[in-house]
């Protein structure tokens, strides 16, 4: 098992509350472990090593504390060689077992309470079916339970152990000392355990449910690709086996096996399950082409470009991944709350117990009983799984719309929302120009050829539009090319004479003509301008009508000229307009507004990087430039506007789920623990409350998979 410096990220399988993963964070840390993120929903455990501990030891150190270490598929065939390696299915069949053959001896000790069959109320027979019961539970419990006690955060499995176990010793005392069947409870004991162990079952099926996206995501992953060999031959292949530059052959129907580019053929591809978007994309030779998209109609050869992690769909199933281990500041305080809560429990049962028994007067066994109750049912699951299962399916659902969150908190902070800023060309327009005019001193197509020259060099969606207005023109060759950011491109011919296409500012001794967008530059001197159109995309108006609607301010922000900048806004209705601004002066402006209220920065360029990171939260269009897309916190797949207003929704109904549900949480235990203490609930009937209380929790979660979005 390698020990570097990127981040471990591990699969724990075992985890029975929010305090088992807190116990194992905590544990690391004490270790030299930086960074730790564990999420006790998906299992999933992401950590820095930086004191270099072998690698082996820490696995040891979570399996001792009753946990179970599941490697990622490439440490498979790695150093661990005393039992690391775990089949994540072979978990659920243990757990199953476990609680199968638990239901087994239990059923008998639970009809002996209502069937007249006297064998059933002999204390060796009670003792006899209790026992592997009480096995069961000290193995599956009671290591995760003794662990959490020595590193200093109980978990809930404390509370199950030390409620069963004093229910099974009373028994065993009484039964010992010929007490009577009044002081047997040997089915208590175990029912505790079997119901704890069915709750078990159920919560995990049903987490497992809130993250089925990203599960679907994962199976796009394709196993064989059909690869061509120098002698044209073609051969079945491990995509692991592939190599970049290799080429590979995809038929009608078949899934692409990795990202790569076609260089023969042209084929129509449905990347639903990656952006969103139901229409099949028409790819042409040159066309990037996306691992685990289906190809409907037609046949192609493509060229491998990338693999393993650095595909388009590892990237968005890590992102998803990663997005889930932030966690909002509304789980922090349950964190916190759970951390405490277990102690306070424990406290709050011994309580009752000697107010019943000692104050009041109530029996040895009435009281007993009621604070085992009292132990059982106050479990913190709920609250550990409150935020964390919405999270996963907010963060799952938005995946299959085409929207990526970085982080589970950008839910919170989107929802917050009071100011979002967009970036005029490329966001708010289609960004696909059109030359309406040029001028030029020059030969015409020599000012043709020097501008498709510079903007090949550019991944501008302006510059993209001018190389296909003058599609026609042979380039002129150029070196030493550099993109400045908010004004323009500069490049040197092989004669050495300098070329520059922007805006006023490239030169601004320089003396042009007013209201023209590019203006074009020899040696410092100008030679020609272009004026270029551009249109609104089909659903900016309802966009930003949507945000006003919501007594959400509205931006304007352009590195474009006043004029086309207030067109634009005019037509939108915008009010608040910034025109030719530098991107630090955009950032500035950004700046300023992030630091007094929540806002959001919507943009696609280069230029628009700065700006999306100093936001309050990013959010880059799929289509836009990669630093721009690793500068944002949420990405628009699918490129369009309307997804904005998607995700805007979807982050309010997963925050509004949140807060139901850790209502609940909280007042489930409000109401359950003066039940139990009172009485009313003993602890078989709080046994399976509890197990209850966490479907509710998972349950209202999973509604935010169909819930509709306005």
């Amino acid at each position: 098992m390698e020990n570097n410096k990127d981040s471990i990220q591990w699969q724990i399988e075992g985890m029975t509350c929010t305090n088992c993963a807190l116990g194992i964070q905590k544990m690391l840390e004490k270790k030299g472990a930086s960074q730790v993120a564990v999420n006790y929903t998906t299992g999933d455990l992401s950590f820095h090593n930086d004191a270099h501990i072998p690698l082996e030891k820490l696995a040891s150190d979570i399996e001792a504390m009753g946990y179970e270490v599941v490697l990622p598929k490439e440490e498979n065939d790695a150093e661990l060689s005393h039992g690391h390696q775990h089949d994540h299915s072979t978990k659920w069949g243990k757990l199953e077992k476990m609680f199968i053959v638990s239901a087994i001896f239990t059923i008998p000790l639970i009809l002996a309470m209502f069937v007249p069959l006297s064998f059933l109320h002999q204390p060796a027979v009670q003792f006899a079916l209790s026992l592997p019961v009480m096995l069961i539970g000290m193995y599956h419990f009671g290591r995760s339970a003794w662990s959490s006690i020595k590193i200093g955060v109980p978990n809930m499995d404390v509370l199950i152990i030390i409620g069963s176990s004093a229910a099974f010793f009373y028994s065993i005392y009484g039964w010992l000392n010929h007490l009577g069947h009044q002081y047997m409870f040997f089915e208590t004991a175990a029912s505790i355990i079997t119901l704890v162990l069915l709750g078990n079952v159920i919560e995990k099926y049903a987490v497992s449910q809130t993250t089925s996206a990203l599960q679907d995501l994962a199976k796009l992953q394709v196993d064989f690709a059909n690869r061509i060999d120098e002698n044209g031959h073609i051969e079945k292949i491990m995509v692991k086996k592939l190599h970049v530059g290799d080429i590979l052959q995809v038929n009608s129907g078949e899934a692409v096996p990795t990202d790569g580019v076609i260089i023969k053929g042209i084929a129509s591809i449905n990347e639903a399950m990656i952006s969103g978007e139901t229409l099949p994309k028409a790819k042409d030779i040159g066309e990037k082409v996306i691992g685990g998209t289906i190809l409907v109609e037609g046949n192609m050869q493509m060229k491998v470009t990338e693999l393993g992690k650095d595909t388009t769909l590892a990237n968005i199933i890590a992102q998803v991944k990663a997005a889930q281990q932030l966690k909002p500041n509304i789980q922090k305080l349950a964190d916190t709350i759970s951390a405490y809560f277990v102690p306070t429990v424990l406290s709050i049962a011994a309580l009752v117990f000697l107010v019943e028994y000692f104050v009041v007067h109530w029996t040895f066994q009435t009281s007993m009983l009621n604070a085992i109750a009292v132990l059982v049912i106050a479990c913190p699951c709920a609250m550990g799984l409150a935020t964390p299962t919405a999270v996963a399916v907010g963060l799952g659902r938005a995946a299959k719309m085409g929207i990526l969150y970085k982080g589970g908190n950008t839910f919170e902070v989107l929802a917050k929302l009071q100011n979002i800023v967009f970036d005029k060309t490329g966001t708010l327009t289609t960004g696909n120009f059109k030359v309406a005019s040029y001028e030029t001193s020059l030969d015409e197509e020599n000012f043709k050829a020097i501008i498709a020259g510079l903007e090949k060099h550019s991944s501008h969606s302006l510059a993209e539009s001018l190389r296909e207005n003058f599609a026609e023109t042979t380039a002129l060759q150029l070196q030493n090319v550099q993109e400045i950011a908010g004004k323009g491109i500069i490049g040197t011919s092989t004669e050495g004479t300098e070329y520059a296409l922007g805006n006023n500012k490239l030169y601004p001794q320089t003396q042009v003509p007013t209201q023209k967008d590019l203006y074009l530059f020899e040696n410092g001197k100008y030679v020609g301008s272009v004026n270029v159109k551009d249109e609104l995309k089909n659903d900016a108006k309802t966009t930003i009508q949507y945000f006003k609607n919501k007594n959400i301010d509205t931006y304007i922000m352009s590195g474009d000229n006043s004029q086309k900048t207030n067109d634009t806004a005019d037509a939108l209705q915008i009010a608040h307009r910034n025109a030719g601004l530098l991107p630090e002066e955009k950032l500035a402006a950004i700046h300023a507004l992030s630091s007094k209220d929540v806002t959001a920065m919507v943009g696609d360029g280069i230029n628009d990087a700065p700006a999306l990171t100093a936001a309050t939260v990013g959010i880059s269009l799929g289509d836009a430039t990669q630093v721009a897309i690793q500068s944002a916190e949420v990405i628009l797949l699918k490129g369009k506007l309307a997804d904005l207003v998607s995700a805007h929704q979807l982050s309010l109904r997963t925050v509004a789920t949140i807060k139901q549900n850790l209502f609940w949480a909280f007042f489930y235990n409000v109401m359950a623990i003066p039940l139990a203490a009172l009485g009313f609930l003993n602890p078989m009937i709080a046994a399976f409350t509890m197990a209850f209380s966490d479907v509710i929790v998972i349950g209202n979660s999973l509604r935010l998979r169909y819930k509709k979005l306005k």
